[in-house]
Parts: structure tokens; C-alpha cells; sequence
């Protein structure tokens, strides 16, 4: 039987848990996620744990912050000052907004901290600084 490798477009069905054991994401009840091996469309330790499994294989691996959504990293947090801000903008913890990237494009970001003269925005990945676990089983190689 074929073994998943680079190039190969792959269908698996997943399930994502942090340390303490939280569920993240899952395909459970969905379509399973269909993915070109080592083409970057998953993060890195994802796809090494595709690479060498056969359809009907399951596996569970940890992998660390390093190989998933990276550590999280403080100039990727931003203070502004209310002045910066729209006066309709009321901004509560954990709200999702778009700041403008260096080359004009969106770079999403979460309220982490707001109070009446400032708040602070982080544009790290939710998951920065996570290590994940994922219980993958290789559905088919396409």
C-alpha cells in the first residue's frame, strides 16, 4: 500500500488537543481536511506527521509550539491609545479586529487588555506558544 509523501494530496480526519487536554478543533462530523503534503498548507509538524502513513493508519503526536503556530512573541503585541481609535469603537476582551500590515494588508489581532485610556491588541496566532496534540487517522492519499 502507498505511504503519504511530499506532494501527495491527502484526506485525514483529525483531532486537536492542548496539554490540558482542551479540544481546539476537530473533522469529527465534518468532511476530512484535504491537504497537499510539505506544500506549507498545514503547520510543519502536521505535515511530518502525514509523511509515511498509510490510508486506515491513525497516530497521535504532540508536537511542540516550535513546529505548530510558533512561540508567542511580544512585538506582536500592540498598545494604542484611544486617540488611534474610532469614538464608536468599543472594545471588549477577546474581540477579534483587523489592523493594517506594513504592506496594507489585514493582520488580524485580539482585544487582550482595554480600559478608558488604551488598549492592548496581540497579533499572535491563538495558539502561539502551544504545543498540540493531534490524533490524526490518514483517510485516503488522492
Amino acid at each position: 500500500m502507498a505511504q503519504a509523501k511530499d506532494g501527495d494530496i491527502v484526506r485525514v480526519h483529525y483531532t486537536g488537543t492542548l496539554d490540558d487536554e482542551t479540544q481546539f478543533d476537530s473533522s469529527v462530523g465534518r468532511d476530512p481536511l484535504e491537504f497537499t503534503v510539505g506544500a506549507g498548507m498545514v503547520i510543519p509538524g502536521f505535515d511530518e506527521m502525514v509523511r509515511g502513513m498509510e490510508p486506515g493508519d491513525s497516530r497521535t503526536t504532540r508536537i511542540p509550539a516550535d513546529q505548530a503556530y510558533g512561540e508567542s512573541r511580544e512585538e506582536m503585541k500592540l498598545t494604542l491609545t484611544r486617540g488611534q481609535l474610532p469614538d464608536e469603537f468599543k472594545p471588549e476582551i477577546g474581540q477579534q479586529i483587523h489592523l493594517e500590515g506594513q504592506d496594507g494588508r489585514p493582520v488580524p489581532a485580539r482585544v487582550v487588555e482595554a480600559d478608558e485610556s488604551r488598549i492592548v491588541v496581540d497579533a499572535n496566532h491563538e495558539l502561539a506558544g502551544e504545543a498540540l496534540t493531534f490524533k490524526i487517522e490518514l483517510v485516503e492519499i488522492v
